[in-house]
């Protein structure tokens, strides 16, 4: 029987994850203690900014740009996150050794909060203690029918917001509106959420930033109402380097349902090829040879990654 996915994030549960450490604000603590206040500014408002980070060797992937995303969110919601970017990122190294994790198939979340409130009210100025940071290291691995068998997605109702409302750009934790459009999707039959932007056109996915190839090119949004992706951005790099057409543009789902093949990117899955868009089939309905080509690019430019981080 042919195994299916549902959504890029779905993995075998793994018992070793009962017995993680995990870093609470300088401690380690083993995975039942770890545990944060009901005045928590990221409980009650959902007030901070989060990663996630892929680990390959041991090794966080892509730190560096990571952290430049991270630090660059809490500027612009005016968060201290009260460490240096070398102190969080040996932070993210003790946990992993603390836990042992030496080699592949681990997934890292690492959240920063404002902290206490001193009350339920959501103005910053009411904060009674320093930030919250947790980093949460768990055994997690894409299925393998993701990576081959594809996703399916369906356009929901639910617009990608504009800078003047949220800004797209700020990975923070208020997630409300990729929530509502994953609801959409898997009530509709679909794995996940294609999402566009106020004017109509396609922008992104609720967890994975999305690509179509027309003959030959690579397409994706403008990046004008998306996250701004690491691994959608390493792809693109990838593109250039080996003479791949890659364009950042606005398009319409018309392009999107004549596209030879389609696919997602995100930290966790790397690239995952997509099988239909509102149950129309596209391509031949099966991984085809450019996910492919850029799967075998990525899993080479991750082995170097993890490589590179080792030496440093």
């Amino acid at each position: 029987m042919t195994e299916t996915a549902h959504g890029t994030h779905d993995f075998e549960d793994d018992p070793r994850n009962a017995e993680v450490i995990i870093y609470l604000n300088g401690s380690l603590l083993p995975r039942p203690q770890a545990v944060v206040s009901v005045f928590d500014a990221g409980f009650i408002f959902g007030d901070g900014v989060w990663e996630g980070l892929r680990v390959a060797g041991g090794q966080p992937l892509f730190l560096d740009a990571h952290l430049d995303r991270l630090y660059e969110g809490a500027a612009a919601i005016a968060l201290d996150i009260g460490l240096s970017r070398e102190r969080l990122a040996e932070a993210v190294y003790e946990t992993l050794r603390a836990n042992s994790m030496d080699s592949d198939g681990v997934h890292i979340r690492l959240m920063v909060t404002r902290g206490l409130r001193s009350t339920p009210y959501q103005d910053p100025r009411f904060t009674a203690g320093p930030e919250t940071i947790v980093i949460i290291p768990e055994y997690k691995v894409p299925l393998e029918s993701t990576l081959t068998n594809g996703i399916s997605l369906f356009t929901v109702h639910v617009r990608r917001s504009s800078p003047d409302i949220l800004d797209p750009k700020l990975n923070v934790h208020s997630k409300l509106n990729d929530i509502l459009a994953c609801i959409q999707a898997y009530t509709a039959g679909a794995d996940e959420a294609l999402m566009l932007d106020p004017a109509g056109f396609v922008a992104t996915c609720n967890s994975t930033h999305f690509f179509i190839v027309r003959k030959g090119e690579v397409w994706t949004s403008s990046g004008d109402y998306c996250l701004g992706g690491i691994t959608r951005r390493n792809v693109l790099q990838l593109c250039e380097q080996v003479g791949i057409t890659a364009r950042e543009r606005n398009f319409s789902l018309v392009e999107v349902y004549s596209a030879e093949e389609a696919f997602v990117t995100g930290t966790f899955a790397g690239v995952a090829p997509v099988r239909s868009v509102d149950g129309r089939r596209i391509g031949t309905g099966r991984r085809g040879p450019m996910v492919e080509r850029l799967q075998h690019l990525y899993a080479q430019l991750v082995g170097e990654e993890a490589a590179s981080a080792a030496r440093r």
